[in-house]
């Protein structure tokens, strides 16, 4: 897959205003075909992440897409392609927020991105295991890290049953499942806080 060039100039600045009127530990709602995936976002750890992933959600964009890649032992992924694995069209980059302090232990979400440390945009993974290679090390293209903006509190049953389906190839992409797992809708949970 060709990465496109990313200048510092093109990464989206998250408007203060918008952070702030998100409250820490803002609970989400992944209703999937497989069940329910409540996950619990750190907006004091990473505000920006946080922001960025409530602005896709609020606006009904991750609804009816998959988790496109899954890697039992490891993750999956979903934020940006339809059940016929059309890319969706996304906002500009947001800045890596890896370096936190939160590990990419098994259940936390993070951002998925390219090799370009500054390249998230609507793209997400749960970690199934503990990844601590996707940690921030340093701040070298390799050893940035992936940014760890949440949590599953609930549903981790249905990572695990995600995790453990048969994968393949469709067209380019690989780890693809063969049974469509589409986010029915994605939403705030009105019960938290």
């Amino acid at each position: 897959m060709a990465f496109k060039f990313i200048a510092e100039k093109e990464i989206a600045k998250v408007d203060e205003k918008k952070i702030e009127q998100y409250e820490s530990n803002t609970q989400v709602i992944l209703d999937t075909t497989m069940g329910s995936i409540v996950i619990e976002l750190y907006q004091d750890k990473a505000p920006i992440s946080v922001a960025n992933f409530l602005d896709y959600l609020d606006s009904g964009f991750y609804n009816g897409t998959i988790f496109h890649r899954v890697i039992p032992n490891f993750m999956i992924q979903g934020g940006g392609f339809t059940e016929d694995m059309d890319e969706k069209k996304t906002g500009s980059p947001i800045k890596n927020e890896a370096g936190n302090g939160l590990p990419n232990l098994r259940g936390t979400i993070a951002m998925a991105r390219t090799r370009i440390v500054d390249s998230a945009t609507s793209q997400f993974f749960i970690n199934t295991i503990d990844n601590f290679f996707l940690n921030h090390q340093d701040n070298s293209p390799d050893g940035y890290g992936y940014c760890v903006f949440g949590k599953v509190i609930e549903g981790m049953e249905v990572v695990d049953a995600i995790q453990n389906l048969p994968t393949g190839t469709y067209g380019y992409f690989e780890d693809v499942p063969l049974e469509s797992v589409l986010i029915k809708t994605a939403c705030r949970n009105n019960q938290s806080n």
